[in-house]
């Protein structure tokens, strides 16, 4: 199987990692991948966004998978103009990617399914913002309707402040607050079987004790020692299987990677929001404990076989990854900053760099070009210790202004001892 990865990223990095550890994925390549993938993979220049020319690419290649790693692409129409060349690619079309494009339509979609989510009024004027704010009350939820890489929700008992990023958006959903705590379902679909993934855990604000703005994700972990018996296939009856089976029934079949962000509230469990590809930074942790043949499992989502797919084996380690960004993130951030300790020999078999923002500067030193740039995947036996590895690795990563976490899967750790 010759196989091309679409995206620059650390989830672009885990997924060429595991894909090069599938016997049957012979040739493999990135596009535009990062200095991290190119010891596992041919990287190639190309413009993600541009169907016609991923496409050319593909072609050109020879591919026989094409494997899509952001949002943007898929919501601009990437994976059709690959299949229209006879290409298997792994990712939803243009009307299925709008799960994630727009909140709106993913409200309608939960609605006509019957999938548990919180109450919402779609808004577009000030005047309905100020009005399905006063109907919730605080902490106030808002939402811009379209991608926003992450960084789109603003969750605040600061009426100003909800008030002012609603002013920023076209259209927004203002929601009503969910309790409890969240988590992350992945879920492989070829549009009518569904195969749902450990779930995971992330951290959304900047800062320890979840403080500071919405990133895109600052650290994750799995498994959930915490996590309630039954909430995988809770999550498919009530979530998964019944929005898979909606979107066939609209006529717009959603296959590749659904992943549901769940919030196990008091009155149970409720959708935060859907992603139409594998969500960064939890799949850096899922997919470390991944022993099946990814492209095989990928391969068949894409091409309609998934139900003859064997049962996947998972490791019965835990993972647990910790961003570094840049300075300025998530607002303006500072790029240039040459990154050491990336070269310290082979890398610790409980721990490894995936490289999300760099590129090679001038003198052939890797530099940060992004505002997330590293995560840094630690495993083992229980949270504790893949936590442990995985911050003993960051202690030799140098980056000049640079911002991680202290506390990702802390509680965690602790409440499974």
């Amino acid at each position: 199987m010759n196989v091309l990865v679409l995206g620059p990223g650390a989830r672009e990095h885990a997924l060429v990692l595991a894909l090069s550890k599938d016997p049957d994925v012979t040739e493999l390549h990135a596009a535009p991948g990062n200095p991290g993938m190119a010891g596992l993979a041919t990287v190639h220049s190309v413009d993600a966004l541009d169907g016609q020319a991923v496409a050319d690419l593909a072609q050109r290649l020879g591919v026989d998978l094409v494997v899509v790693g952001p949002e943007a692409p898929l919501v601009a129409g990437v994976a059709d103009a690959v299949r229209e060349r006879g290409i298997a690619c792994f990712g939803p079309s243009k009307a299925a990617a709008q799960l994630e494009g727009s909140k709106a339509f993913a409200k309608d979609v939960m609605a006509a399914a019957d999938v548990p989510t919180a109450r919402a009024y779609i808004c577009t004027t000030p005047a309905e913002v100020e009005e399905a704010l006063d109907a919730f009350g605080a902490p106030y939820v808002v939402k811009e309707d379209g991608l926003a890489a992450g960084k789109g929700v603003v969750v605040t008992s600061d009426r100003q402040e909800a008030l002012a990023h609603a002013k920023g958006c076209v259209r927004v959903v203002v929601e009503e607050y969910l309790d409890g705590p969240e988590v992350s379902v992945f879920a492989v679909t070829d549009g009518v079987t569904v195969i749902p993934l450990p779930a995971a855990q992330d951290f959304k604000r900047l800062g320890d004790g979840d403080t500071g703005p919405n990133t895109g994700g600052m650290g994750a972990y799995t498994p959930l020692p915490w996590a309630p018996p039954g909430l995988l296939d809770e999550a498919m009856d009530l979530v998964l299987q019944p929005t898979i089976d909606e979107m066939s029934r609209r006529g717009t079949p959603f296959a590749g990677l659904l992943y549901a962000g769940l919030a196990l509230t008091s009155h149970g469990t409720r959708v935060v929001e859907f992603n139409a590809r594998f969500g960064d930074p939890e799949t850096q942790v899922v997919l470390a404990r991944l022993r099946s043949p990814l492209g095989t499992v990928l391969m068949a989502a894409a091409t309609g076989t998934l139900d003859r797919v064997p049962p996947l084996r998972w490791s019965d380690a835990a993972a647990v990854t910790v961003v570094v960004a840049a300075a300025g993130y998530p607002g303006a951030p500072v790029g240039g900053g040459v990154i050491s300790g990336l070269d310290v020999g082979a890398e610790p078999d409980d721990a490894i760099v995936l490289h999300a923002g760099t590129a090679v500067g001038p003198d052939g030193s890797v530099i940060a070009v992004g505002g997330r740039v590293l995560c840094v995947v630690g495993t083992g036996e229980t949270v504790a210790a893949a936590r442990e590895a995985a911050y003993q690795r960051l202690e030799g990563v140098r980056l000049e202004g640079a911002q991680y976490r202290t506390d990702i899967a802390g509680i965690a750790s602790q409440a499974a001892t």
